[in-house]
């Protein structure tokens, strides 16, 4: 399931709560479209998480939760589908089907896709 947000000429703030009480701001353009897209996703049979896909001009990005943390992953070069990165770790969505893979550790990717059993 998504669901798009459309922001417009107010600057966007990304706020990322870390470990402890610290909070990450993400400030982008002010003046540019910005959208906010969320999704919920389900990866081997595990559970459900919701990624914020969010754009704004030129920057892409993924906010996903990781082992309990939010994670805030870029958008790189990706011959097909969007794929985004943050630290070991790599997100790559074509359609609804996506990928996580923890490229430092070596293991297989995890297989992920529409999470079909969220209520509306």
């Amino acid at each position: 399931m998504l669901k798009k947000f459309l922001f417009m000429t107010a600057p966007l703030a990304i706020l990322v709560p870390l470990a402890g009480q610290a909070t990450v701001t993400v400030q982008l353009d002010p003046g540019t479209e910005t959208s906010v897209t969320l999704a919920s996703y389900r990866c081997d049979q595990g559970d459900a998480f919701t990624v914020q896909y969010i754009n704004s001009a030129q920057n892409a990005l993924a906010v996903i939760p990781i082992d309990g943390a939010e994670r805030i992953f870029v958008n790189v070069v990706s011959g097909s589908g969007a794929r985004y990165v943050s630290g070991e770790y790599e997100w790559w969505s074509k359609g609804e089907e996506a990928t996580l893979t923890n490229v430092i550790a070596g293991t297989q990717p995890q297989q992920c896709g529409p999470d079909d059993k969220q209520d509306d």
